[in-house]
């Protein structure tokens, strides 16, 4: 029975599983990535980085851009014409998805600014054609 639910356990924390996930993919990545269910936030015009940064915190923002690079575990540097911000995506708001710094994306999600920096607290990414 031991046994068993030792097998079981290693089954569901394989590379197999977390392969099927989605996520960010630099060259430095491994290929296991994670995805779930997606949110789709109330309608809000695009808006640019620059443009962003300059709103008040805890306003909801879509951008069309790049993830660049992770600088930690879910924060990453977005990058659009206008500059650059720092965002953090959840594990499970990548839906399957998996982006490299090559390809053009459109998150959607709220601002959190303090005393030094500002971020996206992404709700929503999709990756454009």
């Amino acid at each position: 029975m031991k046994k068993t639910a030792l097998i079981a356990l290693i089954a569901l924390t394989s590379p197999v599983v977390l392969a099927a996930q989605g996520g960010f993919l630099s060259s430095n990545t491994p290929s296991s990535v994670h995805t779930q269910g997606g949110f789709s936030g109330p309608a809000t015009k695009l808006t640019t980085v620059n443009k962003a940064k300059l709103q008040r915190d805890d306003s909801w923002v879509i951008l069309q851009g790049y993830i660049e690079q992770r600088v930690g575990e879910e924060t990453y540097t977005f990058r659009d014409s206008t500059g650059t911000i720092l965002v953090d995506i959840d594990d499970k708001r990548w839906n399957g998805l998996v982006i490299t710094p090559k390809d053009k994306v459109q998150i959607e999600g709220k601002l959190d600014k303090d005393w030094h920096e500002v971020e996206v607290d992404v709700k929503n990414i999709q990756k454009l054609q």
